[in-house]
């Protein structure tokens, strides 16, 4: 009879084998045994809630015989009795902790497990206490339960041995539902890898310090973790009355906090019943929390987890109806606040979720009406507000009802926002509009409205101002993108008609990328990224390098169905290598995440993008939506325009004065401080040492509340920005109030400027925030690195700490399953996938057909790995050694390694796409450098996976597939054999895969259902075939990764606002935090809460107006913006909306513009005078030398310092973008800039400029790295703020459109023309830059002074006679070395002649080389050197004739070398003494190794070929590696060696295919060494109406339409899965065919396709033996169409029931068609026998997969036995606390229990044998020389427990059973020896003890033969070496002990061994003679004579008994017993 509850079966010991699938276990005979045999073993009460609550706790056996009562699954153990109480919260009951033992042998820990859960199921009353328990303990050996599986009844059968008191037997585990579930194997394991713990559930179970166990339900509410120091997390509370009011004290971003990741508070939710006030309290909390506007995810959290929560749903609703009866005064008088809490939170709720709470809070509010005018009736004074709220909640709950009706309210994403009251009728309000995109944008012909940006007057008021700007900004991102979607679908719909493919196309607004798919999840610190890969066929000549395409923060926008329903997303990380392959990644909005869980790895997508920065816009979005008009900041000034000044409002307060000590010029002593609104008190310039210019910005700076600073170029901005900041900051109490200075920059270039000259007199207090920093000074006050420091969490609050911690564990647990998903899916990518990944998603039939198809010849195994069926059916396997790699139809492969060009190595640029991505980036605290140190390891655990499971890897370019390249030297000759493919094979295959893989076309699933012969396809459609196989395999992965998805996304949005605070904390401790714009952008709602009273904002001019006003707080007092409107301009995406809109008119640029106050700096220090003209009159009016630029030097090498070169060269356009090139400039300008070099300027004076990204990348290709390495090569726009010595300018345009471009932007002309210190030289077409009137009057300016022409005229600074007038690149040949072309003739010091030409560099030509030969002679022999001139001569190295003096060999010896120094290389004629010839030379030692290889006779009996010094040392023996090839339990031949099977002692696991049919009829095919996993094909159970999706190991779903089977004559009533109720219909159809013949079929039945005449072979072929029969009906199963006459059929579907079988004795499976053996599942003839089949089989499915709470509860029961292996965690500590670890860390499978079990259970055995080996020994040293074999043969064991892939097969745990006998008998053995009375037992006793020795020491198995004459040995020894030591039997010890009576530590014994006793308390008090040996025995004052001991052989004392404390030592307390 079967286990009536289930659980696994033990007999003695603890050691289990895996059974079969079929439920059989080899090698163990068959047997019956009674049900009622182990019922007294007793179990656990268990009550129905927790911790002995919510329903008692029952008596129970426990697990040695008492127990306690328990929630579910107490632990109660020695006679303790369990307590609990019905319905008490925190009963608990009590045990104490002994544990019965019977001998050695313990009840397992399943055992004991399903005897509690089995009793506790049998027998209790209604509140869990058992009836009529039987309270017998379980004695001796274990009786075990039979196991039913297949039919099929198996009791395993222990074995016996000798191991101490008992062996350890061998274990059956019974696999039922209550034990088992899916285990884990090499591939299917992938898809559950690494997984958690979660929360829920039973998560720990330990023994308490009163000796009771608590597990998490046990708690009366369950779910958290009991206390258990450092061994897991706090104990979590529910949150208690005190702990609310306190934190009403807090902020409402605290408590939002605080609560949200807080498990008490979700505890306290669940509360059944709660009183009045907590109701109050939770609500007045709960509306506080939800006050936070700066917590927006952490409040969601919070607002989901109340609107589910019991609270919410039946206690408040409870609360709201009782109020009105009740009348107790003080209550009462807190109702009117209470109902507005209320009110608050049930609108905060249906505001964040209005789909899924509508319900719950219209219930609430038809509650709150009448409660509230009861209230008011009965005397409550109800606030005024409270109805008017009332109602605006009820409206919103009519609304939503409305749209629920309609079908619009389909998730909680729905927005109803209410119109600005304001906005004028028919205008949008702005802050309703959706900053994405909108459908009606891309489909509706209607233009948006817009208002131009007014810049020469006032804004109306400031709604008008913040609608302006946001209107505007949206516009500029938005547009783009619409017109671009809008012209796609225009060319779309005229697509048919004009014939052009629309991939043909160029579009001018977006940029398109076709065949795009989203394929895998990615976690990153900002939350869920996806893998999105694109076509490239279109993209191939892109450099992604400097491509603007895809950069980082970019949007971009996916459809399927032309943009009728589209999904928007940001690139979040650009690889220009991953580009190249299509692959980049994306981070969806909120919105579209939504939908991408109906989005399948198969759905292509169009995406497009538009370039702008959407991060950037979206957060200034977001804050104009936010800010309002009443708090803008400076709205006098920035909205009214007002010119009347004010001071800031700091400096109004009496008495206020300012310290300018800390500015003022050197020298001049200290200022004492002043009132700075008092003019004449000031300073003059002198004192300052500014000009006055510079003088007056100071003024204005300080002094008025917003001041605009202009500074010309080279006017000293920066230096004037930077005396401001630090006059500010010396003053700093003035302002400050505890906030730092913000310093706001639009470059991270600048930002590092302006920042390194605070810290020049501010060396602490800084804070960076922006892109990565190229400052080293800075690095360390970067925001993320202030976080980083070791302590920093310490210091935070403790509300943060702990969400973080929280929040991180619940990303780190979603993670790890995400990582398994995604490294699959990375892995299906990557290359072809092996045969065995895709076996779930291949159609059994197809399946057998790819896997019967042999492989050729030969090529069974190459190397190390089996070849991949899978590989070879694509045409990519090993039978293309022979014919090379096919093509597919219709294509020619292309070599994507062609030959190319080797190109000498470049200059470095800063791509344009990487300045653009560095100003975008803005690091965060943790981000950055941890996302890609884990894509690192992601990366390497995505290569290991990948070389699991792919067949061929493309990411391993040269590897072969299916062979591993890791070559040995111990198989050099088995890689010699192996076929090698041809270098070019490889190309064209691996090409091949790529191309294939990278198409989208998968065959169809109908296509697939026509195929019958995979191999007989096309190579063709064998492609397309598994790409079906692979989009079937992604998407499975996909549906599993989704809700593991949405935790992390949610986690992670959390844990960014834990960050923002962490990050906010670090700022409020700063005094200076600069930003950049994009960086202030980011962190707006930090700068929000930081509130910086006083801002500078450099660079000013360059920045959108939008983006200042939003990094603006309304505390912000003082605002200074510092920069040039007339050089950079903010940049606009849309040009129109730059130019007829103003949009790119900056803040700064519009104030000046309405004649507010500023200063212009007037004073220059940059250029020289003749550069400077060129700015003054035609950019700036007036613009002033200062005197330093008076003192240039001229330029080197040429006669002007300043010229343009004009030419007519017309420029080439770039393919991909809008950029330009110009070679014919390109090659002047390298040409120029290397001429310069050879002047002697050193690479950093020179910088080349130039307009156009394209010009950079055609500099840069011809400029290699060694000759212009530290050249600056910029493009204009990325160079303000920047100078050099001496510019070159490539101005590139030159058409005959005339078309000028950038050149037209008097901005970037100003900054292209005034970066130049020394020297500007500029070349391009000046004819039609003329055009410009700008560049008219420039060049006019040049014109004047001669310097503008068509040549630059070069002049030899060595002969200034001679100059090259220089027009292209090609003049400057006349000056080779960058003088003339007149030879230099300079004389060396060596004598010889400089042969350069004339060169002005190294004019004393210290650096030049001498490259003639050197002459001079070197030795007596007259040698010369053969050196160049300026080499070292060195020794004369040329060979002469010399004699060795010790050998008088004659040797070629280096002329300079002494003979006898030299080796002498004749080889050497000595005989070595094994007999071989010496292979040394002369002149060296002769060999002291002999390689030559000799056969070897090795201690196991092998013969084997080893280097002759190895035969002939005898302490190393080398390791036999002769083929094990014993046949194992399995029937298997061993795969390993002698070596490593240990010479057959402990062999390898069984690695063959296991083979065996499954249940489901599918062939099992994972390694024999385990049990059989449930089978992971697809089901193919299907009926007529449905088919079953699910794997064929899980339980299917019963179908519950009603039954199909009906004819004219009969009808089934049952439902389709249950056995039929009526017979089968035997009456022929009357149907006729299409063929015109009578049908052959019956009635009911589907019609056969086969005729009685059209087919009449085929059907009257005999099988039966009455198809021949003219009346015989025929049946055609469904599966595989064979057809059977009906009579024979039912006969054979009826054999097993007209056999009278019973269901135990027949095999559980369905029936199988007689022809071919496909399972039968669809007739409906047989429906009955097959539903009755598929019945048994969904019981076996159960008992293989387990309940995973039953699996958890006894996980946390292996945790408890596993702290009673004492000798286990004693002697092994480490594998201890590994174990451990492992069950407390992780939910583990059953197979993973049973393995860590039969582990545990192995690794007690060997601490046990440690344990005899630290026994009563003296030292060290005596161990080892006594018991080596015994040490060595023990951590042999221990290695083989401890090898990874260590399975536990039947053949493995009896090799482990046979060694530990083995070392067992030798453990006693040593022993016997060491207490025997003998010193040398081996030499006194002689053979009988060296035999038996011998025998266990022994390498050869330890058989059953063996250990019986082992036995027989130890049996003789009794008498001569009895286990006592003492000579004397054991028998006779007893009877002794027994005698005398004394208790432990009472006997002793001599120096020579002979035992005594001391009676009365034990110790020696005097000394007599031994009657022995004479020998002195005894003591004084207890202590013993030297030499006598404690005789623990005779009692097993370990300390005499005299001493209490010692005493105690005497017992073992962890098995103590009463």
């Amino acid at each position: 009879m079967a286990n009536p509850r289930g659980g696994p079966q033990r007999g003695r010991g603890g050691f289990s084998v895996p059974p079969r699938r079929d439920g059989s276990v080899p090698g163990h005979r068959q047997a019956s045994v009674s049900p009622n045999r182990r019922r007294g073993s007793g179990g656990r009460g268990e009550g129905g809630g927790g911790r002995g609550g919510g329903g008692g706790g029952g008596r129970g056996g426990g697990i040695g015989g008492g127990g306690r009562g328990s929630g579910q699954g107490g632990r109660g153990r020695g006679g303790g009795r369990g307590r609990g109480s019905g319905g008490e919260r925190d009963g608990r009951g009590r045990g104490d902790r002994s544990h019965q033992h019977t001998g050695e042998s313990t009840n397992s820990l399943w055992e004991r497990w399903t005897d509690g859960i089995t009793q506790s199921a049998r027998g209790r009353d209604g509140r869990g206490q058992r009836k009529g328990e039987n309270k017998q303990h379980h004695q001796g050996n274990a009786v075990h339960r039979p196991i039913i599986m297949g039919g099929a009844t198996h009791l395993p059968s222990p074995y016996q041995g000798k191991f101490g008191r008992s062996l350890p037997g061998l274990m059956q585990l019974n696999l039922t539902p209550s034990s088992m579930q899916q285990p884990m194997n090499s591939r299917h394991d992938l898809e559950g890898m690494s997984l958690q713990r979660t929360s829920g559930g039973m998560s720990d179970l330990r023994a308490s310090p009163q000796g009771e166990a608590r597990t998490e339900s046990q708690r009366g509410r369950g779910g958290h973790w009991r206390g258990r120091g450092r061994d897991g997390p706090p104990e979590v509370r529910t949150l208690g009355y005190k702990t609310l009011e306190g934190l009403l004290e807090k902020e409402a971003s605290e408590v939002a906090i605080t609560l949200s990741s807080s498990t008490g508070l979700r505890n306290l939710l669940e509360e059944k019943v709660m009183r009045n006030d907590l109701v109050q309290l939770v609500c007045q909390v709960l509306c506080k929390a939800f006050q936070s506007r700066i917590d927006r995810n952490t409040v969601m959290h919070l607002a989901r987890v109340v609107k589910d929560s019991q609270f919410f749903l039946s206690i408040l609703p409870h609360h709201v109806t009782g109020m009105m009866s009740d009348y107790m005064p003080a209550r009462r008088d807190q109702y009117p606040q209470h109902l507005s809490n209320i009110i608050s939170l049930v609108s905060d709720v249906l505001n964040m979720f209005p789909q899924s709470s509508v319900h719950s809070v219209s219930m609430l509010v038809t509650l709150l009406k009448p409660t509230i005018n009861q209230l008011r009736a009965s005397g409550v004074d109800v606030l005024a507000n409270t109805d008017q709220d009332l109602e605006r909640v009820q409206g919103l709950v009519n609304h939503l009802q409305e749209k629920s009706r309609e079908g619009t309210l389909r998730s909680d994403k729905y927005s109803f926002l209410t119109a600005d009251e304001d906005a004028p009728p028919g205008e949008e309000d702005f802050r309703m509009m959706s900053i994405y995109p909108s459908f009606e944008e891309f489909h509706l012909d209607q233009k948006p409205f817009l208002r131009p940006n007014i810049i020469s007057q006032s804004f109306p008021n400031a709604r008008i101002y913040l609608d302006t700007h946001f209107r505007l900004l949206r516009e500029d991102f938005v547009r783009p993108l619409r017109e671009g979607v809008k012209e796609l679908l225009r060319i779309h719909h005229t697509e048919k008609t004009n014939g052009i493919p629309m991939k043909n196309r160029q579009f001018d607004d977006i940029r398109v990328y076709f065949d795009t798919r989203v394929i895998l999840p990615l976690c990153t610190s900002m939350g869920i990224a996806y893998k999105v890969k694109f076509d490239t066929r279109r993209l191939q000549f892109v450099r992604w390098e400097n491509s603007k395409r895809l950069l980082y923060g970019s949007l971009v926008c996916l459809s399927m169905d032309n943009f009728e329903t589209f999904l928007f997303a940001t690139v979040t990380d650009r690889d220009p290598k991953l580009l190249r392959q299509g692959e980049v990644n994306l981070c969806f909005s909120p919105d579209s995440r939504a939908a991408l869980a109906r989005v399948q790895p198969s759905d292509s997508f169009l995406m497009v993008e538009t370039t702008a920065y959407f991060e950037a816009y979206r957060y200034v979005l977001e804050g104009l939506q936010e800010q309002d008009e009443n708090d803008v900041p400076f709205q006098r000034y920035i909205v009214e325009c007002k010119t009347d000044v004010d001071p800031p409002a700091y400096l109004l307060v009496e008495g206020r004065s300012y310290d300018l000590s800390c500015i003022a010029a050197e020298g001049q002593g200290k200022i004492p401080p002043f009132n700075p609104l008092t003019q004449n008190a000031w300073p003059d310039e002198e004192k300052m040492g500014l000009d006055e210019s510079q003088l007056q910005a100071l003024k204005l700076a300080l002094t008025k509340e917003l001041a605009i600073i202009q500074g010309p170029p080279g006017t000293g901005k920066t230096h004037v920005g930077l005396k401001i900041a630090q006059a500010l900051l010396k003053n700093h109490e003035a302002w400050s109030n505890g906030c730092p200075m913000l310093v706001v920059c639009y470059t991270n270039h600048a930002l590092d400027q302006f920042l390194e000259g605070i810290h020049g007199f501010l060396k602490d207090g800084i804070v960076r925030v922006g892109g990565r920093s190229n400052s080293e000074t800075l690095k360390r006050f970067g925001l993320r690195e202030l976080t980083r420091f070791k302590d920093f969490r310490k210091n935070l609050p403790q509300h943060l700490r702990r969400a973080h911690h929280e929040i991180s564990n619940n990303m780190q647990e979603a993670e790890t399953l995400l990582k398994a998903q995604s490294a699959q899916l990375e892995c299906s990518l990557r290359g072809v996938l092996k045969e065995d990944f895709l076996e779930k998603y291949i159609s059994e039939q197809h399946w057998h057909s790819l896997c019967l198809q042999p492989l050729s010849d030969g090529f069974e195994t190459v190397g190390k790995k089996k070849p991949s069926m899978m590989a070879e059916w694509l045409g990519i396997g090993f039978s293309l050694f022979f014919q090379g790699p096919q093509q597919t139809d219709g294509e020619v492969a292309e070599d994507e390694d062609g030959a190319q060009l080797e190109e000498e190595e470049l200059i470095d640029i800063d791509e344009e796409a990487d300045l653009i991505q560095a100003e975008r980036i803005v690091v965060d605290a943790e981000h950055g450098d941890k996302d890609k140190y884990k894509l690192k390891v992601e990366e390497k655990n995505i290569a290991a996976m990948a070389e699991l499971m792919l067949a061929l890897n493309l990411n391993d370019a040269e590897a072969q597939p299916g062979q591993n390249q890791t070559q040995t030297h111990g198989h050099a000759q088995a890689d010699e054999q192996e076929w090698q493919m041809q270098g070019h094979q490889k190309k064209k295959l691996r090409q091949m895969a790529r191309k294939e893989l990278k198409k989208t076309s998968a065959m169809s699933e109908k296509e697939e259902r026509r195929i019958r012969d995979v191999w007989s396809l096309s190579l063709k459609d064998r492609w397309k075939l598994y790409r079906l196989w692979v989009l079937r395999y992604r998407s499975d992965l996909r549906t599993k990764a989704l809700a593991s998805e949405q935790v992390y996304q949610e986690a992670a949005e959390r844990l960014n606002e834990i960050r923002r605070h962490e990050d906010l904390s670090v700022l409020r401790q700063a005094r200076v935090v600069g930003m950049t714009t994009t960086g202030a952008a980011k962190y707006r709602q930090a700068l929000q809460q930081l509130q910086p009273r006083l801002v500078i904002v450099e660079e000013a001019a360059e920045v959108l107006e939008a983006h200042t006003i939003t990094t603006l707080s309304k505390a912000c007092q003082h605002l200074i913006l510092i920069g040039d409107h007339q050089q950079l301009r903010p940049s606009a995406t849309v040009y129109e909306l730059a130019k007829n809109f103003s949009l790119e008119v900056s803040m700064f640029e519009r104030l000046v513009r309405v004649n507010f106050p500023f200063v212009r700096l007037n004073y220059q220090h940059r250029m020289r005078p003749s550069i400077a003209r060129l700015l003054t009159p035609h950019i700036y009016s007036s613009l002033e030398n200062h005197p330093s630029v008076l003192k240039y030097d001229n330029v080197k090498g040429v006669l002007t310092n300043l010229f343009f070169v004009d030419h007519i060269q017309p420029e080439e356009e770039i393919k991909d973008g809008r950029s330009h090139q110009n070679p014919h400039e390109a090659r002047f300008v390298v040409e120029l800039c290397q001429y310069l070099l050879f002047q002697d300027y050193k690479p950093s004076q020179i910088t080349i400029l130039t307009t156009y990204t394209g010009q950079l990348h055609c500099l840069r290709k011809l400029m290699p790295s060694p000759k212009f390495s530290g050249v600056k090569v910029h493009v204009v726009d990325k160079y303000q703020g920047e100078e050099n010595d001496i510019i070159i300018l490539s101005l590139v345009r030159s058409n005959p459109q005339r078309r000028v471009g950038f050149l037209n932007i008097p901005n970037r002309v100003c900054v292209a023309l005034s970066r130049a210190k020394m020297g500007l030289y500029c070349i391009g077409n000046m004819d039609m830059l003329s055009s410009v009137t700008l560049w008219s009057n420039i060049i006019h300016t040049l014109r004047e002074h001669d310097q503008v022409g068509p040549a630059l005229t070069l002049s030899c600074q060595n002969h200034p006679d001679k100059q090259i007038h220089a027009s292209c690149g090609n003049d400057f040949k006349g000056a080779p070395e960058g003088g003339c072309d007149q030879p230099c003739q300079y004389r060396l010091d060596c004598g010889h002649v400089c042969t350069r030409m004339c060169h002005p560099y190294d004019a004393e030509h210290k650096e030049y080389k001498c490259m003639k030969d050197c002459s001079k002679v070197l030795c007596e022999l007259g040698h010369k050197c053969t050196r160049r001139c300026h080499q070292e001569c060195g020794k004369c190295m040329v060979s002469v004739d010399k004699i060795i003096p010790s050998c008088q060999h004659n040797q070629k010896v280096p002329c300079h070398k002494d003979p006898a120094e030299f080796v002498c290389q004749v080889r050497c004629e000595k005989t070595l003494p094994c007999g071989h010839p010496c292979k040394a030379t002369c002149g060296e030692s002769c060999t002291s190794q002999c390689m030559v290889r000799v056969p070897i006779e090795l201690k196991c009996g092998h013969m084997q070929e080893e280097p002759c010094f190895v035969s002939r040392d005898h302490k190393n023996e080398p390791r036999c590696n002769t083929k094990c090839g014993t046949v194992l339990k399995c029937g298997h031949s061993c795969p390993g060696t002698c070596n490593g099977c240990h010479q057959g002692r402990l062999h390898k696991a069984c690695t063959h295919k296991c083979q065996q049919i499954l249940v489901c009829s599918h062939e099992c095919r994972e390694p024999c060494v385990r049990d059989c996993p449930p089978c992971s094909s697809r089901c193919q159970n299907r009926c007529v109406h449905s088919e079953c999706k699910k794997t064929c190991g899980q339980s299917c779903a019963p179908c519950r339409e009603p039954c199909a089977w009906q004819c004219p004559h009969h009808s089934c009533t049952k439902l389709c899965h249950e056995p039929c109720d009526r017979p089968p219909c035997s009456v022929p159809c009357n149907k006729t065919l299409t063929c015109g013949h009578r049908c052959i079929g019956l009635c009911g039945e589907p019609c056969p396709n086969k005729c009685r005449v059209c087919h009449k072979e085929e059907v009257t072929e005999i099988f039966f033996g009455s198809e021949d029969e003219p009346d015989a009906c025929f049946i055609q199963l469904e599966d595989c169409k064979h057809l059977f006459e009906v009579t024979g059929m039912d006969q054979y579907m009826n054999l097993d029931e007209d056999q009278g079988a019973e269901l135990d004795q027949r095999a559980i499976r369905l029936k199988d068609c007689p022809r071919c053996r496909t399972p039968i599942r669809r007739n409906l003839r047989y429906g009955t026998h097959i539903n009755r089949s598929l019945a048994a089989i969904e019981m076996v499915k159960e008992k293989i997969n387990g309940v995973p709470d039953i699996i958890k509860q006894q996980q946390d029961v292996l945790s408890l036995v596993l702290n009673d292996k004492t000798n286990l965690k004693k002697y092994l500590p480490d594998k201890f606390v590994s174990l451990q670890e492992k069950l407390d860390t992780n939910v583990l499978s059953i197979q993973q229990l049973w393995h860590l079990e039969n582990l545990m259970n192995f690794l007690e055995s060997v601490g046990k044998l440690k344990a005899t080996q630290v026994k009563h020994e003296s030292t060290i040293l005596e161990r080892l020389q006594k018991n080596q074999p015994f040490f060595r043969k023990t951590e042999e064991v221990l290695r083989f427990l401890l090898d990874p892939a260590q399975r536990f097969s039947e053949q493995q745990v009896a090799d482990l059973g046979r060694e530990l006998k083995r070392l067992s008998y030798l453990a006693e053995l040593n022993e016997r020896c060491r207490m025997s009375r003998f010193k040398s037992p081996e030499v006194v006793l002689g053979t009988e003890v060296q035999h038996l020795r011998g025998i266990l020491e022994d390498t050869l198995p330890f058989s059953e033969g063996l250990e019986r004459t082992v036995q027989q040995m130890f049996t003789k020894l009794d008498v001569i070496l009895p286990r006592s030591g003492l000579g004397i039997t054991e028998e006779e010890r007893v009877m002794i002990v027994q005698a005398v009576g004394l208790n432990k530590g009472h006997w002793y014994k001599c120096p020579n061994g002979h035992v005594y006793a001391i009676g009365e308390c034990g110790g020696a008090m005097e000394k007599t003679k031994c009657p022995e040996c004479h020998a002195e025995i005894g003591g004084s004052n207890h202590a013993l004579t030297q030499g006598n001991a404690v005789a623990s052989e005779m009692d097993g004392a370990q300390h005499p008994a005299w001493s209490d404390a010692a005493n105690m030592a005497n017992f073992d307390l962890d098995n103590f017993e009463d």
